[in-house]
């Protein structure tokens, strides 16, 4: 990683480089260990890839109105280029993060104008932290997506903030000489330039509301980057001296940009009885929370100081609450404390270039943390939430590791030992979690959810051979089940997996399964995890007179060979505690 500014074409990008190769050997690295199981939320992302191929034009995950179908889209690509499988998932989820990682050397350059302090944060999320790692690898259906149009938006949202400024200084005579020279990268960060001029700022405008849209429609927790970059950009609008008028415009432009990117979302409100709106607030999960909003808020809030630090700052894995790293966690604590005070007490209030950038940033952080604590959201402890702080935090870690060695009057080394500090903590996390496998890197907090996916060949052959391709089963267990066997076995999610038997609905996501199963005049039960599920159906097999088999594969405990199709409403399998 050079140091100083940048000096030449060459110069500004073989770090960058560098830094994605290393990238892309830790998440093949990753990829060749099969350390990261297939998950169900993954699967239905995958199917719903699948049925794009086929004609289907889904516009949320299956079975809710949140989380749109902007990931499958792009998996259906790859899925046409590369054929259908996992891999294929997981190659877009890295091609999406390696983008991360470019926009954010970008907006290191962008913000501070030097290169070292850009390449440091690139390399921080080159190797990051356990829980960037798994989910920008496995895909919960849009959070690669975020942190890549996040990135962009605020490059978008810099540029503008730049031009404003500059109108705002008038024309100047000749007599006067040029204005001061935009830094370089200014034109290099914007792939939307042409024959290396600006673009127009109508058409930035234009692009930062469709990007903003089209990422709102995708996950809405784009909008901890759309809070601070409105507030932003309305504060220069209004005090750069221009008109009303053309205030207006350029915000009459961002609103069509947007409406144009969350299309799907406005036309599927708009024709279902607002429903997104209600899960736009986290009504899905807010049986989580306690009742009472003061409470909750309180719940929230212990939740972010006990779960939020340790996961952010990767102390722990978002599954788990096993210390990683052990022997590294007081030096990294160290670093991660000092980077928090320097961000808070120096470098928000220092009146140079990179003050609107870090504002910006800031912003970001302060946006999600008030989300997730006065919101539904906080009553999730897997930190899935705290994904976006990874940009911010990286580039506030490389700007404090800059300033050191000039705080001190000592060496450039100063700077380089703590990050490599962090990169060696990160990689030995992750490392750490790999091994451990069942259950690898998760994305199950929930014990009773982590099913050892190892066996599902097997499962499936077996499955093949005895004929039994309809039948019951939980959520964990329908869908991946369903892509790697292309469909031909459905086992519906209508059995508890809760071992107090809680069990909603919305499990059984895809209608078109249930159909086929309700169809079948064979059916089999398959359960994970459960022992007290499996006791509960073979007292109502043997109440209902139905003969039947049993096998165990791994995770999975087979009731087949069953005499009679029976359902799980005829077992009364919902019925809460023993």
């Amino acid at each position: 990683m050079g140091g100083g500014r940048d000096n030449g074409t060459l110069g500004r990008w073989w770090p960058l480089l560098g830094v994605l190769l290393i990238a892309t050997i830790v998440k093949g690295a990753l990829l060749y260990a099969n350390a990261i199981p297939f998950n169900a939320d993954e699967a239905v992302v995958g199917l719903m890839a699948r049925h794009i191929l086929q004609g289907e034009r889904p516009i949320f995950f299956y079975g809710q109105a949140y989380l749109g179908s902007l990931d499958a889209w792009l998996i259906a690509g790859a899925f046409a280029l590369l054929g259908q499988s996992v891999l294929a998932i997981r190659l877009v989820q890295a091609a999406l993060y390696l983008g991360t990682i470019g926009t954010t050397y970008l907006l290191g350059l962008k913000i501070y104008s030097n290169r070292w302090l850009a390449s440091a944060a690139a390399l921080l999320l080159a190797i990051p932290t356990v829980l960037v790692t798994l989910y920008t690898t496995a895909t919960l259906g849009g959070y690669g997506e975020v942190l890549l149009l996040g990135n962009i938006l605020f490059l978008l949202a810099l540029r503008l903030g730049e031009g404003s400024r500059l109108k705002d200084q008038g024309p100047r005579s000749k007599a006067q000489g040029p204005r001061s020279k935009v830094h370089p990268s200014s034109f290099i960060l914007h792939p939307f330039s042409f024959v290396h001029r600006p673009p127009s700022s109508v058409f930035l405008w234009v692009l930062l509301g469709l990007l903003s849209g089209l990422g709102f429609w995708g996950f809405a927790l784009i909008v901890v980057y759309l809070v601070p970059i409105v507030l932003y950009l309305l504060f220069i609008e209004l005090t750069s001296g221009q008109t009303r008028l053309r205030v207006l415009i350029h915000w009459l432009l961002f609103g069509l940009g947007f409406a144009g990117g969350a299309a799907p979302w406005l036309w599927f409100t708009l024709t279902n009885d607002l429903k997104t709106l209600t899960e736009l607030g986290g009504s899905a999960i807010s049986g989580a929370s306690p009742a009472h909003p003061v409470f909750g808020t309180f719940a929230h809030l212990f939740n972010f100081l006990l779960f939020g630090p340790t996961v952010v700052w990767g102390l722990r894995p978002p599954w788990s609450a096993q210390f990683l790293a052990l022997p590294l966690i007081p030096v990294v604590l160290a670093i991660q404390s000092a980077v928090l005070v320097f961000i808070v007490f120096k470098g928000m209030w220092l009146r140079d270039s990179a003050r609107a950038g870090r504002w910006l940033l800031f912003g970001s952080c302060t946006v999600l943390t008030l989300g997730f604590i006065f919101t539904p959201f906080g009553a999730d402890p897997s930190g899935r939430y705290f994904v976006p702080l990874a940009v911010p935090l990286a580039l506030f870690t490389a700007e404090m590791l800059h300033a050191l060695p000039g705080w001190f009057r000592v060496g450039r080394w100063l700077a380089y030992g703590p990050a490599l500090i962090l990169v060696a903590f990160n990689l030995w996390g992750t490392v750490q979690s790999a091994a451990a496998f069942p259950p690898g890197l998760t994305t199950q907090f929930d014990v009773v959810a982590q099913v050892d996916h190892r066996y599902d060949a097997e499962l499936i052959k077996f499955l093949r051979a005895q004929g039994e391709t309809r039948g019951y089963g939980n959520y964990w267990l329908e869908f991946p089940l369903a892509f790697l066997s292309d469909e031909e076995l459905i086992y519906a999610a209508r059995l508890p997996y809760h071992l107090d038997f809680r069990y909603t609905t919305r499990d059984d996501r895809y209608l078109p399964y249930s159909q086929s199963v309700d169809a079948s005049a064979r059916v089999a039960y398959i359960t994970t995890h459960h022992p007290p599920l499996d006791e509960r159906l073979r007292t109502a097999f043997a109440a209902q007179a139905v003969s039947y088999s049993e096998k165990q594969i791994g995770d999975y405990h087979l009731f087949y060979n069953l005499s009679r199709r029976v359902t799980p409403d005829d077992l009364d399998l919902y019925r809460l505690g023993p």
